[in-house]
């Protein structure tokens, strides 16, 4: 869990990068506004159209992935600590938002306590969400609130940007996205606070 990286920071976060001219990350016929925290921002769909390429490299501005200001030894992106990799990576488990997108975007069963996906799960659904326009994504996900379908493009993008760009893993890679963790006989619900730990602990003198 990483503070400020979070899915919706991260849509004010790639918003804020074009010029208010309208964003490729948006779904073509959308024309909005979008709400984080105390700011907002124009959500409106660029003249030109949705496109999966123009919101990766928007997603990899917004990522910083190449931030000089990295103070450990091994960063990520933003300057943030890596968590240490090693063989932890290799056996990567991903809740919250992760899960959700990918069962809206039809690849994981939305039912699952969890499910085993790979990166370029979440590219091949970002390229054919890029390609609705929103109309279209009205009726091929209907399962998405009238709140999030503009967004849905960009999500997917980001979320893929997050973990090959962010994470550097391999878009073939193995991943789990946990939903329900299993507590004695039951399953509850996957919650991650760690990121705000982790500020509040980075900030204490």
């Amino acid at each position: 869990s990483y503070l400020h990286y979070g899915l919706l920071a991260a849509r004010a976060e790639i918003l804020k990068v074009e010029d208010g001219s309208g964003n490729y990350c948006i779904l073509d016929g959308y024309h909005g506004s979008y709400k984080y925290g105390d700011d907002t921002y124009d959500a409106s769909a660029s003249p030109l159209g949705t496109s999966y390429v123009k919101c990766r490299e928007a997603a990899v501005k917004a990522l910083r992935v190449d931030e000089p200001t990295c103070t450990h030894m091994k960063c990520t992106f933003g300057g943030v600590w890596n968590g240490g990799g090693g063989d932890g990576q290799k056996n990567l488990f991903v809740a919250s938002f992760f899960f959700d997108r990918a069962a809206e975007a039809g690849f994981v069963n939305p039912k699952a306590p969890f499910a085993t996906v790979r990166p370029s799960d979440f590219e091949e659904a970002a390229k054919r969400a890029c390609e609705a326009n929103l109309k279209e994504a009205k009726t091929t996900y209907s399962n998405i609130g009238e709140e999030n379908l503009p967004y849905l493009c960009m999500d997917l993008v980001y979320q893929y940007t997050l973990l090959v760009d962010g994470f550097a893993l391999e878009p073939w890679q193995e991943i789990t996205l946990v939903k329900q963790v299993r507590y004695g006989n039951h399953f509850v619900e996957a919650a991650w606070p760690l990121g705000s730990a982790i500020e509040v602990a980075s900030s204490a003198d």
